[in-house]
């Protein structure tokens, strides 16, 4: 029997090419070699996302581009997060179990206090306890579904460990494994995608490609690359070039390879390099952009196919619940 893994998804802005090669493809290799199970935090979206009309559109786009990046619902389990009662009936359950403390430790809370005091303001400023117990809620997301192994980079190793530190505490107050501990799969091999300006693609730094951008904008948002100002006769370094590390997702082997061959010789300049950019990025990005619209113009398929997810979803977080309401004597 396959190991179950587990993946949320948070849809909190239009996804981008740094989702698509650092997280999107790294996810769905899991289903190679795991039991793999997707899902969109809708609910922790609601911490920063207050507006329904932009909620719900980009609930549906990120679904869609998951489904569209390719994700088969067949093969896996692809579900709302807020379609699973079951989850938040889990999260009331493990408040009993987990301290004040834990979530004090919390980096996205401590990042909060820290901005605040910084600025002069109350610690708490601005802190809901959505966000404020945010921990508890990735928590039963995690355990719900005995997930063996949760992917994250390094950075959001803390989320698998408080998930840890709560099951462990049930497990120990019941003297019997009621629930699966969860473990950590560090991805150090994902790759860091650069973003237009050679820094972290990323929304907050505002220089994204965004994944499903049409074709004609594509190009300009590649032309637009921050370059150095090395002139066309001059031999680069393709290992230092943003526009090469981009090339090197997208293109074959040997198209990075000849590619690196013209850096290094000299006699290219970097609007030509950026258009062969341009090529593999967009040979790669059609289908998954015309995939991506087919979907989006059948709503109501999409919403199918992700209650068709929460109903194969749904008896196995009810398995969980009742296993716990048992173990604590009110079943």
């Amino acid at each position: 029997m396959k190991k179950v893994a587990l993946t949320g998804i948070k849809p909190t802005g239009i996804l981008h090419i740094g989702n698509y090669c650092g997280a999107i493809k790294p996810a769905l290799e899991l289903t190679k070699e795991y039991d793999a199970r997707y899902f969109i935090a809708d609910y922790h979206a609601l911490n920063s996302i207050k507006d329904p009309k932009k909620l719900a559109a980009n609930i549906r786009e990120v679904a869609a581009g998951w489904l569209a990046a390719g994700l088969n619902p067949d093969a896996v389990i692809f579900y709302r997060q807020s379609s699973i009662p079951e989850t938040f009936e889990l999260t009331t359950m493990l408040m009993a179990f987990t301290s004040k403390g834990l979530m004090n430790r919390a980096h996205a809370y401590k990042a909060a206090v820290q901005d605040n005091t910084a600025q002069g303001d109350d610690p708490d400023a601005g802190v809901n306890m959505g966000l404020f117990t945010y921990p508890v809620l990735m928590a039963a997301d995690i355990i719900l579904f005995d997930s063996d192994v949760v992917p994250v980079g390094r950075d959001q190793v803390q989320h698998v460990e408080m998930a840890q530190d709560i099951a462990q505490a049930v497990n120990f107050n019941y003297k019997q494994d009621v629930l699966k501990v969860p473990q950590a799969v560090v991805q150090d091999t994902v790759a860091v995608v650069p973003g237009l300006d050679g820094r972290k693609m990323s929304k907050s730094y505002g220089n994204t490609i965004p994944l499903f951008t049409p074709e004609k904008q594509l190009r300009k948002l590649i032309l637009r690359i921050v370059t150095n100002s090395q002139v066309v006769e001059e031999p680069k370094d393709p290992e230092t070039s943003q526009i090469f590390l981009l090339y090197k997702l997208f293109a074959s082997v040997e198209e990075q390879g000849a590619l690196a061959h013209r850096y290094r010789e000299g006699g290219m300049g970097w609007g030509e390099a950026k258009e062969e950019l341009f090529r593999v990025v967009n040979r790669e990005l059609t289908p998954l952009r015309n995939r991506f619209e087919a979907i989006m113009a059948d709503p109501a398929k999409l919403d199918a196919i992700l209650a068709q997810g929460a109903e194969r979803a749904r008896p196995i977080a009810a398995a969980t619940v009742a296993r716990f309401r048992k173990a604590a004597g009110i079943d």
